[in-house]
């Protein structure tokens, strides 16, 4: 019984260490390419205003549709507790600016998690068509947003914000990659196929 349940263990940790490995190879990796639309993965926003994180993101989208890797920039991001604006809203807002054609920019604030929200972002380029996306978040994200993505049936090309204080702050980032080497295997057990 005893070697049994150390030949679990030791599976286990081989199990977090090859997931932990691949969660921070997904975070170095630059998948950029033409697509049909290019999504922005919600964050934190702050009465309207992006929060640093948020803007690191849609700062990296902006740059992206400015090499007209795609033709439609999707902000996803429901409304978070106690506000009254969903990040997509506020993400949205921030893109607008000169040479930006409001029909190019899309707010679609269903979901207050990950999943939900991709899976609404997802549906919504599903019904114009659309299947490869350039996926832009946070470097630590991008495993589990890929695992998701493909589930929805989406073709994904990742590209981490690498401007992001996340990104910068060695220690924070170390506690997001360990954080995402548990929730990716979950996601890819857990989410359902569109």
């Amino acid at each position: 019984m005893r070697r049994v349940l150390w030949a679990a263990a030791a599976l286990l940790a081989a199990a977090w260490v090859f997931s932990l490995a691949e969660v921070v190879a997904a975070a170095r990796h630059e998948g950029a390419a033409p697509a049909d639309a290019i999504v922005v993965m919600g964050a934190a926003q702050y009465n309207g205003r992006p929060s640093p994180v948020f803007k690191a993101r849609l700062d990296h989208a902006a740059a992206l549709f400015r090499r007209r890797l795609a033709p439609q920039l999707v902000v996803a991001g429901g409304v978070g507790s106690g506000e009254q604006v969903s990040e997509a809203d506020v993400g949205r807002r921030y893109l607008l600016g000169p040479g930006v054609d409001t029909a190019a920019v899309v707010a679609i604030g269903t979901g207050r998690s990950t999943e939900p929200s991709l899976r609404a972002a997802a549906d919504w380029i599903r019904m114009r068509g659309g299947r490869r996306v350039i996926l832009v978040s946070d470097g630590f994200h991008m495993l589990r947003l890929c695992l998701i993505a493909r589930r929805l049936g989406l073709q994904p090309l990742p590209s981490p914000a690498r401007a992001s204080p996340i990104a910068s702050n060695r220690r924070l980032e170390i506690a997001y990659l360990l954080a995402e080497s548990v929730k990716a295997p979950i996601a890819f057990l857990l989410t359902r196929s569109s």
